[in-house]
């Protein structure tokens, strides 16, 4: 596992910071997001440190990034079942602050598009 000690998320994952955790599993944790965007919107992070999607497929086994999705998948489907939406912000120009890949899972709401 990667880690880098300066990343908010790192330490989130290893329990040093605090978070408002819903699931975990060796290699994810989920938990709600601090500045929600719908009824529900938690966060989906891989446990090893990637500072985004690019990099996570890049060095990942094609299961760790195939469980992540299936993770948030789920986590969406529980949270709403008649629909839910997945967000992936991949630098600056689409949004992204923390630079831990993570996924948004959002619903509770409809959503609209275009989303941005």
């Amino acid at each position: 596992m990667t880690r880098d000690e300066n990343c908010i998320f790192c330490k989130i994952f290893s329990g040093e910071v605090k978070s408002d955790e819903v699931t975990r599993t060796d290699d994810a944790l989920v938990f709600r997001d601090l500045n929600p965007q719908a009824p529900t919107h938690v966060l989906v992070i891989p446990k090893r440190h990637a500072a985004n999607l690019g990099d996570f497929v890049a060095s990942a086994e094609p299961h760790e990034v195939g469980d992540l999705f299936a993770l948030a998948s789920r986590t969406g489907r529980a949270a709403s079942p008649d629909g839910y939406r997945i967000v992936v912000n991949e630098g600056h120009e689409a949004g992204q602050t923390v630079f831990h890949l993570h996924l948004h899972v959002l619903a509770g709401r409809r959503m609209h598009w275009p989303p941005g």
